[in-house]
């Protein structure tokens, strides 16, 4: 009885015991540039002119604006000190055509 009681536990107990795991590990690397704006679509699109050249980055779903000194922006501000020739450091990710920037930050408190 024992070993019946004892073969059914077994039985029930093998498939979890052999069972995989499996992980899925994603990696997100984020880069900051810096230039002056050449040209900016609030919600859209930045170009930056940077030592290179002129860069083309497109705008994440949530941008947050902010001061060199880390002072969040709110949107009435944003629209007279975020404009052409201002500089500025733009935190994005992706590579070639698919920088995204989800932070602007002003080269100035």
């Amino acid at each position: 009885m024992k070993k019946a009681v004892l073969s059914i536990a077994l039985a029930l107990a093998a498939p979890f015991a052999w069972a995989q795991v499996s992980e899925t590990t994603t990696t997100t690397t984020t880069t900051d540039a810096t230039g002056t704006i050449t040209e900016f679509s609030p919600g859209s699109a930045i170009v930056l002119k940077e030592s290179s050249g002129p860069r083309h980055y497109r705008f994440g779903k949530t941008v947050t604006y902010v001061t060199r000194s880390g002072k969040v922006l709110d949107p009435d501000i944003v629209k007279t000190r975020v404009k052409v020739g201002v500089p500025v450091r733009v935190h994005y990710t992706g590579t070639g055509d698919n920088m995204v920037v989800d932070r602007v930050i002003v080269d100035e408190d």
